[in-house]
């Protein structure tokens, strides 16, 4: 689901940009604990008020989305060293097929234990993710 961790980054990042486009990635090796039409609408209603954001759903590769929308840039969030290993690998690659950049930005502290995978997890076995979603998710989970 979108978590608090996603907004921060979000919303930190719209002082930056002239624009964004959150990209919601198809992976056929991955089973959605939300359909693509729930996140999607989650984001369109959480930033419906905020006109530099708009949302979408690819397939394939994310730096082919981004060429096909004519974004020069690919904003990811970090929480720990080793996500900035992970990412920068991919980052590297991005830049050498379709010489898009990648930009980081730490998570703030209080959103280093929220991810995804983990409320997910806490979701699945009954557990009280509310501290880590925003209303709108909240309300629709419940």
């Amino acid at each position: 689901p979108v978590t608090l961790g996603h907004t921060d980054i979000i919303s930190r990042a719209l002082p930056l940009f002239d624009k964004l486009v959150i990209g919601i990635g198809r992976n056929s090796n991955k089973t959605a604990m939300f359909s693509e039409e729930q996140r999607l609408n989650w984001l369109k209603e959480i930033y419906k008020n905020e006109s530099k954001i708009s949302v979408l759903a690819y397939d394939g590769l994310t730096v082919t989305c981004c060429k096909s929308i004519g974004a020069d840039f690919i904003l990811r969030g970090i929480r720990y060293v080793n996500d900035f290993e992970y990412e920068k690998a991919i980052a590297d690659m991005n830049r050498s097929l379709e010489k898009v950049e990648t930009i980081f930005l730490t998570c703030l502290p209080e959103f280093t234990s929220v991810a995804s995978t983990l409320v997910r997890d806490v979701i699945r076995n009954g557990g009280n993710v509310s501290q880590f979603l925003p209303d709108i998710v909240k309300k629709a989970i419940k």
